[in-house]
Formats: structure tokens, sequence, C-alpha cells
């Protein structure tokens, strides 16, 4: 997609990294209804079953499940703005300037965004995010 897209990428702008980004984060959108479907049936669902029958590994994907659950229903319930921040801060590793310029916001918006679902996560979770 950036490929066929670079004749639009201006140097003026930005960096590339943060140019490249924009674009995989509206592909992304493109897919968030279906992820958020998956997320909140991964949410109902719960575990796989542990075919083994190990106690360890069993409460071991108890909990793994049950994290994977909650942390997949937060995620589904952040806004739009909030969890594209989360994932490219967290996952892209991007500063806020970049996550700014990728999806083309003010770095205060970024900022407050973030701080939202920080809040939002740590109330869903249970724990410091």
């Amino acid at each position: 997609m950036a490929f066929h897209r670079r004749g639009r990428f201006d140097a003026a702008r930005g960096g590339v990294r943060p140019w490249l980004y924009g674009i995989a984060t509206n592909l992304i959108g493109r897919h968030r209804r279906a992820e958020i479907r998956r997320y909140r049936a991964l949410a109902r669902t719960g575990p796989p079953p542990d075919d083994d029958g190990h106690d360890q590994r069993v409460a071991e994907r108890v909990t793994a499940g049950v994290t994977v659950g909650r942390l997949s229903g937060a995620l589904a319930r952040l806004s739009k703005g909030e969890r594209d921040v989360v994932l490219l801060i967290a996952y892209g590793g991007l500063t806020y300037e970049e996550v700014a310029e990728a999806l083309g916001v003010a770095y205060g918006t970024v900022a407050s965004r973030l701080s939202r679902a920080r809040t939002r996560l740590r109330d869903a979770l249970g724990v410091e995010v």
C-alpha cells in the first residue's frame, strides 16, 4: 500500500516512519469492526479447553485465558482514537509526536487519549497500566 502511495509522501510534512504508521493505522481501521467483534467474542468464550489435564497447565491456561479475555474486552471498549494511540505507542514504539503525525492529530490529543485509555484499561484490568 505504501509503495503505491509513495507519490503522496511529502518530506516537508515529516518523516517516513510516521507516514508509514499512518498508512498502517488507516489499513487497520478498515478491519476495526471485525476486530471489535473478535475481542468481544474472545471475552465471552474464555480460555480454550486443556486436553493435557496437568494441574499446572490448566491453571496457567485459565489465568492466561482470563487475562486475554479481560484485555480483549477492555481494548474493545476503548474508542477508536484511544485504541489507535495505545497500539501505536505500545506495539509500534512510536513517540507521542510520531503518533500525532501518523494520526493527524495534535500532540495534546495523543496525550489525553492515552491518559483516558490508561485509566479505562487500569479500571477494567484492576492493575497499574
